[in-house]
């Protein structure tokens, strides 16, 4: 671990400096599965937003007229560091959030992809050409940066989510300030050092810690153009239309509650098997975890037989010891809530069938919830309704395909959905039917690879253009149209312009 990142205190990163907040407040950072301190985090005031847009400001004229070819060869070295760097960002990872080393260093893979895509970006950025429009007249359309942007991030993958923002932003040509969430913030702060060390300009790429006032700041700050968010739909909603009120472009990816269709045909333990890793991964804080099963009521006792064999396997604690499957959740204030959840499904009738909180006994040291499973739940309750994000999954009976459609439906989130089945037809009518943005079929996390738009629905999005993908170089780019034309002496105007008289 870095020494210069980490320590009693953080630092912000501004035009390529450590620079101490002017805030006298701090929160502290412990890593969830013991308890212990790993540093402190500054809540930076607005004057700290403001110094590093303006770095950021500075620094976009000179950043926006770089070649893209020459911003591109700041991506492969810097997608070289991190190969090099894998298990130092991965055990950070893990400190940090909680999460076991596997899913760390798949989480950094997963940060890769994105690195690898945004250096392609002088393709990307191709505009379209189409000479003769009229006599003489040719029109383009070429790509520019939007300026300053910025990005708000989430603690569940403190390290992935980022590089869903930056790497396109900056090889674009935009220049980029972060916030990453206060709970997680010390792999962003390592990623800082190894932009510089790619050759990544000061002023380019900056870091403010903070919370409530370092996200208004960011919103409402007149020279930042787009803002990109990823967190709590409550969240979600209120970045998105105080962003948008100040004439900002803005991305919010919002809050989920994934519905699992099991069908009769399926292979139930393999369906199992995949559904728990998908609800308990992560310790269930992911936005693309399984959380609601809707299971055909004549499998529905053998699904949850398998599904709770499963869950007695799993392995629950510290994610740097091997064989853990299930760390931590991020807080204890988090999972005092995440108590309060299960305590409301008992209330309004749902069956508890797997206690998690007997587990945690076991691991009073940290923040642990072991795998709960609640069977006769509906979609009326609150533990269907709401995103818990937690390793607690609900269990609805329905009594065929269609009444399981429909139950999804009601829900108000849609951000990924997945069926299990062996039967084409229902695999096709789900994938058409149902209203969720990322599709499974006999896949536990449905989340695409980085060269496809993450595209959550309904409560799940708010926003025009998705992130990653090409709709992310869309979102951080605007378009001008060039129409010319060049005389020679014996030209006139007129008869060229005759198809637009018309």
């Amino acid at each position: 671990m870095s020494t210069t990142t980490v320590g009693p205190k953080l630092k912000n990163y501004i035009a390529g400096e450590w620079v101490e907040s002017q805030s006298d407040r701090y929160e502290d950072i412990p890593n969830p599965a013991t308890g212990e301190l790993l540093s402190r985090v500054p809540l930076s005031t607005r004057d700290d937003v403001d110094k590093a847009v303006q770095a950021a400001k500075a620094a976009f004229p000179a950043w926006s007229e770089t070649p893209a070819v020459e911003r591109a060869r700041v991506m492969f070295r810097f997608q070289h560091l991190l190969w090099e760097n894998q298990d130092e960002l991965a055990r950070m990872i893990t400190l940090e959030n909680g999460k076991n080393l596997p899913e760390a260093q798949a989480e950094l893979l997963r940060g890769i992809e994105m690195v690898e895509f945004a250096a392609g970006m002088p393709t990307l950025l191709m505009g379209e050409t189409l000479p003769n429009i009229a006599r003489s007249i040719d029109c383009q359309v070429i790509r520019f940066p939007l300026g300053v942007v910025a990005g708000i991030t989430p603690f569940n993958f403190p390290l992935m989510v980022p590089m869903w923002m930056y790497p396109i932003a900056i090889t674009a040509g935009n220049t980029f300030v972060l916030k990453p969430s206060e709970r997680t913030p010390l792999s962003c702060i390592r990623i800082a050092e190894l932009l510089k060390e790619a050759g990544l300009p000061d002023g380019v790429f900056n870091v403010v810690n903070g919370a409530h006032d370092v996200v208004n700041g960011l919103l409402e700050h007149p020279d930042v153009k787009a803002v990109s968010f990823v967190g709590s739909q409550p969240v979600a909603e209120y970045v998105y239309k105080t962003a948008a009120a100040h004439g900002k472009r803005v991305q919010a990816l919002a809050g989920a509650k994934n519905h699992h269709l099991v069908m009769p045909d399926t292979d139930l333990r393999r369906a199992a098997k995949t559904i728990v890793s998908s609800a308990f991964g992560c310790a269930g804080e992911r936005c693309m975890a399984a959380s609601a099963v809707v299971a055909v009521e004549e499998i529905a006792d053998e699904l949850i037989q398998y599904l709770v064999e499963e869950s007695d396997a799993l392995k629950m604690g510290n994610g740097l010891e091997p064989g853990v499957d299930l760390g931590p959740v991020i807080r204890p204030a988090h999972l005092e809530k995440v108590h309060g959840y299960i305590e409301k499904g008992i209330a309004a009738g749902a069956r508890l069938v797997r206690d998690g909180r007997e587990d945690a006994k076991a691991k009073p040291e940290g923040f642990f919830l072991g795998p709960t499973i609640f069977d006769q739940a509906d979609a009326e309750m609150v533990i269907v309704r709401d995103e818990i994000f937690a390793p607690v999954l609900s269990v609805m009976r329905v009594s065929d395909f269609e009444e399981g459609l429909a139950v999804i439906s009601r829900s108000r989130f849609g951000n990924g959905a997945t069926i299990y089945t062996n039967n084409g037809k229902w695999g096709r009518e789900f994938v058409q039917r149902v209203e969720a943005g990322m599709v499974g079929v006999n896949v536990g996390v449905p989340a695409p690879m980085g060269f496809f738009a993450f595209s959550g629905w309904k409560h799940s999005f708010y926003g025009d253009l998705h992130a990653n993908g090409k709709d992310g170089v869309e979102f951080y780019t605007k378009k001008k149209t060039v129409t010319s034309r060049w005389f020679d002496d014996g030209d006139t105007a007129i008869g060229s312009q005759k198809v637009f008289v018309k």
